[in-house]
């Protein structure tokens, strides 16, 4: 096939550090790639080598065609907002009709909607692509083989991100088998040579029997055999310290946070919604009907951009009228505000600042989102974006929460950073209401969905596979109605436990009583 782009030998530094060097590599008429690495690793700054913006310290890029580069780093000195910005840029590039398209993350910002539309665009394209993304669900469907920048190196695998991620787990099993294979041979080697200096100490005794001349003639012999056994001893010294060390590969340690009140609110209604237009200003944004969020359930709000995500969950922090918040509840919100942390304090003492858990579980959160033993002493000026915004995340995690509020997440955060986060979640054993566009994540962790579309919020009970499959009923009056009281009732049982009375008591046996009449219907 046609040969659009091909590099050779060449490598790139940043302030005297070799960000990378790649022997070859090739792009071919076709071809669909997906370029991963953690943040700093070069990506982005392989994709300007490509396009010609930069130039490589050593080495050749030979280009043949049109090449269009859309950047990560796009104009926001404007009135449109960040999904529209993108997009702009997105039609510009298909405008050129590239040979070749380097895209830069080009689904930030954009809502599900307006990342579907470009994933169908980019099925039809022509061109050949390289794709930088931290949306796993996209480069499974568009790429056709993964690059990873690691440590400097670049490495390709066939297939998409799903065949990539799945031939680095086998890696991983791999390495431990290696790992525990060397460990075996070391045990074999060190016991070997433990018996052979053994029976050379006993070589050197002097037998308890026999006559002196027997004595005599033993000596030689028991000294040949003594220096035999050492020198075998030697020898297998000299494999072991031969033997090339297999490191075992690292382990996601497992975290046992304590969370206040979370006896008193696991499954029980902890936010509650009374029937009500959200707005922004005077501007209505969406209606909803009643309903609430239990204690330990983890929910995600999904919707297109502007539809009121953003401003539902600065109503909840709130506590604005029509929403009832749980004396329990202790909210933490992470926005990726960066002005939390104290850029000339080490990523510890940021962590630590208003850690309710022990320094032990702290280490092993920073250790889950990959910053190892001396690395929590690294100041966080000399941080890059990534890491700062998972220093943040730490910080918030670890203070005095039991509902995590959380809005995109993900954005600006490589797959690695993602999929650590990601882990985190699933263990946590708080309430989570998050805001994300990764379809994956939403997949992973969300076992409720809140979806604003055309100026309503639906909610669903299950995941989002079983969302995206569900087909809505015909409008339901009744339905409406008795989630209306089951709600009241939740409401009424709560007063009722912290200061009963006749009055209360009364309405609730009305609420049971209409609640039984909505049920026969």
């Amino acid at each position: 096939m046609t040969l659009i782009c091909s590099i050779k030998e060449i490598s790139y530094s940043v302030r005297e550090r070799e960000l990378f060097h790649i022997d070859e590599l090739e792009i071919r008429k076709g071809d669909r790639i997906g370029l991963v690495g953690k943040n700093g690793s070069g990506k982005s700054t392989l994709l300007h080598l490509i396009s010609g913006e930069l130039k490589p310290d050593e080495g050749d890029i030979f280009r043949n065609g049109r090449i269009t580069l859309l950047p990560q780093l796009k104009n926001t000195d404007t009135v449109q907002s960040g999904g529209e910005v993108t997009q702009a840029y997105i039609n510009q590039a298909f405008a050129e009709n590239p040979d070749l398209l380097l895209a830069d993350e080009p689904t930030t910002n954009l809502d599900v909607e307006r990342v579907k539309t470009l994933e169908q665009h980019l099925s039809r394209f022509g061109g050949s692509m390289v794709l930088v993304s931290h949306d796993r669900a996209f480069l499974d469907l568009l790429c056709t083989s993964i690059w990873e920048i690691s440590d400097g190196n670049l490495k390709e695998y066939k297939g998409n991100y799903q065949d990539y991620a799945d031939q680095k787990q086998l890696e991983v099993r791999q390495a431990e088998a290696a790992h525990e294979q060397y460990e075996r041979k070391k045990k074999q080697l060190e016991a070997a040579i433990e018996e052979k200096e053994k029976r050379a100490k006993r070589a050197t005794k002097k037998p308890t029997d026999g006559t002196a001349s027997e004595h005599k003639n033993a000596k030689p012999y028991f000294a040949k055999k003594q220096k035999k056994l050492r020198q075998t001893a030697k020898a297998l010294e000299t494999r072991l310290g031969q033997m090339e060390k297999v490191e075992r590969p690292k382990e996601a340690p497992p975290i046992k946070m304590t969370l206040p009140n979370e006896s008193d609110m696991k499954g029980r209604p902890i936010i509650r919604f009374e029937e009500q237009t959200i707005k922004a200003g005077s501007r209505a944004l969406f209606d909803l009907q009643p309903f609430y969020l239990k204690g330990g359930q983890k929910t995600a709000l999904i919707g297109g951009n502007g539809t009121g995500k953003t401003t539902l969950i600065k109503s909840i922090l709130a506590r604005k009228e029509g929403i009832s918040v749980s004396p329990a509840v202790k909210f933490g919100y992470f926005s990726q505000n960066l002005d939390i942390l104290k850029p000339d304090k080490t990523i510890l003492e940021n962590v630590m600042e208003d850690a309710i858990q022990t320094e032990d579980i702290v280490r092993t959160i920073l250790a889950r989102l990959h910053f190892y033993r001396d690395d929590v002493f690294k100041p966080v000026h000399v941080l890059s974006g990534g890491e700062r915004v998972k220093v943040a995340f730490a910080k918030i995690f670890v203070s005095d929460l039991n509902v995590l509020v959380m809005d995109e997440p993900t954005n600006f955060l490589d797959i690695d950073a993602v999929e650590a986060l990601e882990g985190l979640l699933q263990e946590y054993r708080g309430t989570v209401l998050f805001i994300s566009h990764d379809r994956k994540m939403v997949s992973k962790l969300a076992e409720r969905v809140l979806e604003i579309k055309n100026g309503k919020l639906t909610v669903f009970d299950g995941n989002l596979q079983e969302f995206l499959q569900h087909e809505p009923k015909e409008h339901d009056e009744t339905s409406d109605e008795l989630l209306k009281v089951e709600t009241k009732i939740s409401e009424v049982l709560s007063r009722l436990s912290m200061s009963p009375s006749e009055e209360l008591d009364q309405e609730f046996q009305q609420l049971l009583k209409k609640k039984r009449s909505l049920l026969k219907k």
